[in-house]
């Protein structure tokens, strides 16, 4: 997702008020770290930053999006923008030398060259003491952009030689508005908003017919849970199992079974903003209505137990959840 400097200022007001205010002032500094968690806008941020600095038909420091130069650093063509990312589980010195070498040569296009350095916690002490050198020797026109999730995890000497940027996480009513805006129909966006921070991730998530398909069925494991057993565990292995086939999406699942249980708990509590199944608010007030408050927590911790024993243990899948409908049942 293209993120724009109005984005940007909606998401990380702190953080787009000091980069506009560098650019306005032609102050950019040599590097910065931009921290916080995965989602957050970190990479989408840098590379407007670095849209703002190559952009051919600028309006102030506000790119245009559509020039040769905006459309190369989108598909990571541009020879004066370079990103550097974990080559398997970290980043290596010879990426980082690699680097360098190609730093120390004239700009192919302009006087000026970025560098983005992805999961930077992720860098060995090797490579993270070549940067080093790199950072506390800039050479004229280069600008740094250090990406990470975990900056406590940084060499203490690299984050004194950045500018530290933070970047909250972004609200989930915020993020369901983004995704509104995207088209996505308010009930997906509601739960998407809530399975992840990464606004890429709840996009994906939304528009995919799988997810759309998954609320589906886990409202009619619900509705089964007042069938005899033999019905729910029917549905259980014919419906259920072959949705949530894969390890990731049974862990979706459950979390959004959970999600289920927590509106039916708000619903008795009188508080019907913020729920995540609002389009089914009839449905769920008859439910919250005929369902003891003890009987929905014992299903929510059950719930929980659930995920614990699918991430810690070998048991069978569909043992798992045949369980937890027995135990939601009683």
């Amino acid at each position: 997702m293209t993120m724009r400097w109005e984005q940007l200022a909606k998401r990380q007001p702190v953080v787009a008020k000091m980069l506009q205010s560098g650019l306005e002032k032609g102050r950019i500094s040599h590097a910065y770290l931009f921290e916080g968690r995965r989602g957050t806008g970190k990479k989408a941020a840098s590379l407007l930053l670095a849209k703002s600095l190559f952009c051919l038909s600028p309006s102030g420091v506000f790119p245009c999006f559509q020039c040769r130069n905006c459309r190369r650093i989108d598909s990571g063509n541009h020879p004066d923008v370079r990103v550097i990312s974990p080559d398997g589980e970290t980043i290596k010195k010879e990426q980082i030398e690699w680097l360098q070498r190609e730093f120390t040569k004239t700009a192919v296009e302009s006087d000026k060259k970025m560098y983005i350095v992805e999961h930077a916690e992720q860098m060995t002490t090797s490579a993270a003491n070549s940067l080093l050198k790199f950072l506390e020797e800039p050479h004229p026109g280069t600008v740094a952009v250090l990406l990470t999730e975990q900056y406590h995890r940084l060499l203490e000497t690299v984050i004194s030689r950045c500018q530290v940027l933070s970047f909250r996480p972004l609200p989930p009513s915020e993020l369901a508005d983004q995704l509104v805006g995207e088209g996505v129909p308010l009930p997906l966006a509601l739960l998407a908003a809530h399975l992840t921070n990464s606004d890429d991730e709840a996009l994906a998530l939304s528009q995919d017919r799988w997810f759309a398909e998954a609320r589906t069925v886990v409202l009619q494991l619900y509705e089964m849970l007042s069938k005899p057993e033999l019905q729910l565990l029917f549905f259980v292995n014919d419906r259920w199992i072959p949705h949530f086939s894969e390890k990731h999406q049974l862990d979706l699942g459950l979390q959004l079974l959970f999600y289920l249980y927590r509106d039916l708990l708000h619903i008795q509590a009188g508080q019907t903003d913020g729920l995540l199944y609002s389009d089914q608010l009839e449905r769920l007030q008859q439910w919250a209505l005929t369902c003891p408050q003890r009987r929905i927590l014992d299903g929510m911790e059950a719930i929980l137990q659930a995920k614990a024993r699918f991430h810690t243990t070998n048991m069978s899948t569909v043992l798992l959840v045949e369980q937890l409908a027995l135990q939601l049942k009683r």
